[in-house]
């Protein structure tokens, strides 16, 4: 693979994560004032099955002390590419931004674990909807 590849796919991956990320985070706040505000499209079982199962995966491996699986890939890609951590494109450079911060390990673990209850709790008090509403014969 070239170092131009290798970049490319490496800003594409951190794009790809921050996209992850704002799902996570950005989906709960949708979730939960849509709940409030009566919004039926948070109640969609399957988005809010990829969510916890996103939210899950990242509780779990801040408990496990893994990093996360796009984080090793981009930085082996930059590797590859001859590139330091994060110094990088314009993308990767202010993307990585938005979502990496300096902070010990147990902080991001208590984060997560309080984001993951929150997630939860967001279930029961808006839970989803798990078969669709059919309109009745007749009705309009």
């Amino acid at each position: 693979m070239t170092p131009f590849t290798a970049a490319l796919l490496a800003d594409l991956i951190l794009v790809l994560h921050v996209g992850i990320v704002a799902f996570a985070v950005l989906g709960q706040l949708l979730f939960m004032a849509g709940g409030w505000r009566g919004w039926a499209w948070v109640r969609i079982a399957w988005v809010r099955l990829a969510h916890l199962a996103l939210i899950g995966f990242v509780v779990a491996q801040s408990w496990l002390g893994e990093i996360c699986p796009l984080t090793v890939w981009e930085q082996s890609l930059r590797l590859q590419a001859g590139q330091g951590s994060y110094v990088g494109s314009f993308i990767e450079h202010w993307l990585s931004r938005l979502i990496f911060f300096n902070a010990p390990a147990w902080v991001f673990t208590v984060a997560y674990t309080a984001f993951g209850v929150l997630v939860l709790l967001s279930w029961w008090w808006w839970p989803p909807h798990w078969k669709r509403k059919r309109a009745r014969p007749g009705s309009a």
